[in-house]
């Protein structure tokens, strides 16, 4: 399915830094709860993220990611997710964090 420029242009896709990493024992699958810092505009926003086939708590802490901050809300088990963090799923849900390469500005927008 195709979409116009204009849909992808909604899409509000920003490069945080994760600051916090807890464990998430109530989600169904093994996940992580994630503060992501995305500058002095958007501030921090919560997330969760499948990514404990390939990340431990201590590789997240600091690492900047690429996340849809401008999706809804959304309650997962008991918590609120406020953004989503993108990566490249492999087999058997072997999720691949998408990063800039170089340190860069939190908060800038990915086009």
């Amino acid at each position: 399915m195709k979409i116009s420029w204009s849909d992808f242009e909604k899409v509000e896709m920003r490069v945080g830094t994760i600051i916090q990493v807890d464990d998430f024992p109530e989600a169904r699958l093994p996940a992580y709860q994630l503060r992501i810092d995305f500058g002095e505009t958007i501030g921090i926003r919560k997330t969760s993220a499948q990514i404990t086939k390939r990340y431990n708590k201590k590789q997240l802490q600091g690492r900047q990611v690429v996340a849809v901050i401008n999706f809804p809300k959304k309650q997962i088990a008991s918590f609120m997710s406020e953004c989503l963090v993108l990566g490249a799923v492999g087999e058997e849900n072997d999720i691949v964090l998408l990063s800039p390469d170089s340190k860069i500005e939190n908060g800038l927008r990915i086009g």
